[in-house]
């Protein structure tokens, strides 16, 4: 299934005024040391998310959802239970990188933090 969806240039600028710093699939792969269709693999299996940018598609994803140059551990749960929810990647890197007062902060800093089962918690109680 396709989790991937266009954006406008009004919507890719509200997800980059939230992200910050976008990776290219090929820096990925270089720092894995891995070709580029092992990260195309990452995406398919819910490891990564990307948005593809609207002024010339290519694909992006977000520099925090890596750690030393791989996908942080603690992402591949998450992301299934936010496509659980029927969130589009767009819409999930939107929720992660959105401040939570109950976390405090943003998902994604707590899953930095090593608080998955908290943000998880959360991202189930979009599905309801």
């Amino acid at each position: 299934m396709n989790y991937a969806t266009d954006l406008t240039p009004e919507e890719f600028s509200e997800l980059d005024t939230l992200v910050g710093e976008w990776t290219y699939l090929p820096d990925i792969a270089e720092a894995m040391d891995v070709q580029v269709t092992k990260v195309h693999r990452l995406m398919d299996a819910g490891a990564l998310l990307e948005v593809r940018r609207p002024e010339d598609r290519v694909r992006v994803v977000p520099g925090e959802f890596l750690e030393d140059g791989h996908p942080l551990d603690s992402l591949k749960g998450t992301i299934a239970v936010l496509r659980d929810a029927a969130f589009t990647d767009a819409q999930a890197i939107r929720w992660l990188f959105t401040e939570d007062e109950s976390l405090p902060g943003r998902p994604i800093d707590a899953l930095r933090r090593g608080q998955k089962t908290e943000v998880r918690r959360r991202a189930q109680a979009l599905g309801w």
